[in-house]
């Protein structure tokens, strides 16, 4: 069963990856031959978001690794090239921000600026498409493996949808200036390109960021499953904790959890008995944002007894 997950997995990251860098090349060729500034920005966006992707295939590597070596002796090179990679390209998506802002500035400053072609219009738009698809693809995938790695891969798309729209009104903006007259619309593909190059410095701060604190939170995560699973076991009607994995996402934590309940009570009464537990760990620990809980049938190995008893025709878990 893993060994069929793991490969499907990984051609999921690498459609992405594979995507990112295909939008990425095309939207900032195009941008740089019809001086679109914007463009530009947008397809350094699309690249940060495969080099993020990309530094994002180690850490599960050196997870293992590390496994490995509390068991016996084990050599540390790979656990050391994941933040190697992960600076690295930090850096130069640090760079490539950096730059795009001084020049956007520049066209800011200067004389006043040439509005992009159709063609520009027609990749953005079509690159925002395509975009979308892969969207839909990779997080039906997740959803269906990982409810937690789902909402983050949501998140950081809201962030790349804002800054292809951001980018899709400068383009428009700036064309609607050269059709009517008005030469201070022309200044909107430049600011745009500023506001895009701001995604991408912050995509690269974070990409630091998560490198030098990653292992810092897997460790805390570890500490506070505890109290996590203490809080829920209060719940009345849970009998046992299947399975509990918290998540940090910035300063968010994400909770997936599976509990054990009576086979004997009704799926509604399940479902109140999950509602409580997810209410009881969003108000005791603020920094849980999101909990994803799923009631199963509690199975000991043998036939579960109890002294409550539901109607014939009242569905039951076990139903």
């Amino acid at each position: 069963m893993t060994r069929e997950h793991i490969p499907s997995a990984q051609a999921a990251t690498w459609s992405g990856i594979a995507g990112n860098m295909g939008l990425a090349v095309i939207k900032a060729g195009v941008g740089y031959m019809a001086n679109s500034k914007s463009l530009l920005a947008d397809g350094l966006y699309s690249a940060s978001e495969a080099g993020s992707a990309l530094a994002g295939l180690f850490p599960s590597k050196s997870v293992r690794d590390k496994r490995k070596a509390r068991r016996g002796r084990f050599k540390e090179h790979s656990s050391v090239a994941r933040p190697g990679i992960s600076v690295l390209l930090s850096v130069l998506i640090l760079m490539g921000g950096l730059q795009l802002a001084i020049s956007a500035l520049g066209s800011l400053s200067g004389s006043e600026p040439e509005a992009p072609g159709k063609s520009v219009l027609l990749v953005a738009v079509a690159a925002l498409a395509v975009k979308e698809a892969i969207f839909q693809f990779q997080y039906r995938y997740f959803r269906k493996r990982n409810q937690s790695q789902a909402l983050a891969y949501a998140q950081q798309h809201r962030r790349a949808l804002y800054c292809s729209l951001t980018v899709l009104i400068g383009i428009i903006g700036s064309m609607a200036g050269e059709e009517t007259g008005l030469s201070m619309l022309l200044y909107l593909d430049p600011t745009t390109a500023l506001i895009a190059s701001c995604f991408v410095l912050h995509k690269g701060y974070r990409m630091i960021v998560d490198t030098v604190y990653g292992s810092l939170v897997q460790e805390l995560e570890q500490e506070e499953a505890s109290d996590f699973k203490e809080t829920v076991q209060r719940v009345y009607g849970i009998i046992t904790i299947e399975h509990l994995v918290a998540r940090e996402q910035e300063h968010d934590v994400t909770i997936e959890l599976v509990i054990s309940v009576n086979p004997r009570i009704s799926i509604l009464e399940a479902q109140e008995i999950a509602n409580r537990a997810k209410t009881l760990l969003l108000t005791r620990f603020s920094h849980v944002k999101e909990v994803q809980i799923q009631a199963i049938p509690y199975d000991p190995g043998y036939p579960y007894k109890s002294n409550h008893e539901l109607p014939d025709h009242e569905a039951t878990l076990i139903q």
